[in-house]
């Protein structure tokens, strides 16, 4: 988890989509790669595969998938489970500019 620790614990804002391949909404990747490119280097946007990541999934208490987290400064910011919409996501994240 050192590694986790060193992603989120930057000065701009870090948005990660736990998800598991088993039940990947079929566009989710594209939103993704949508936010990604609207914020550009204002903020990180990272996937992270539950099954392959259990021992964080476990330790953020990651149930449902997708789950949606925007933590800055090492900060838990928004947390929300359930898919969410590019426009949405790009809003949410910009708050934390």
């Amino acid at each position: 988890m050192t590694k986790f620790g060193e992603l989120i614990g930057v000065d701009i804002p870090v948005l990660i989509d736990f998800y598991a391949d088993w039940n990947e909404v079929e566009n989710s990747t594209d939103t993704l790669r949508d936010v990604a490119a609207a914020l550009g280097d204002r903020a990180k946007v990272i996937k992270i595969d539950i099954k392959k990541n259990e021992t964080l999934a476990d330790a953020l208490r990651v149930k449902g998938n997708p789950t949606f987290m925007i933590y800055k400064n090492g900060e838990m910011k928004w947390r929300q489970t359930g898919f969410q919409d590019a426009n949405t996501l790009i809003g949410l994240v910009q708050k934390y500019f």
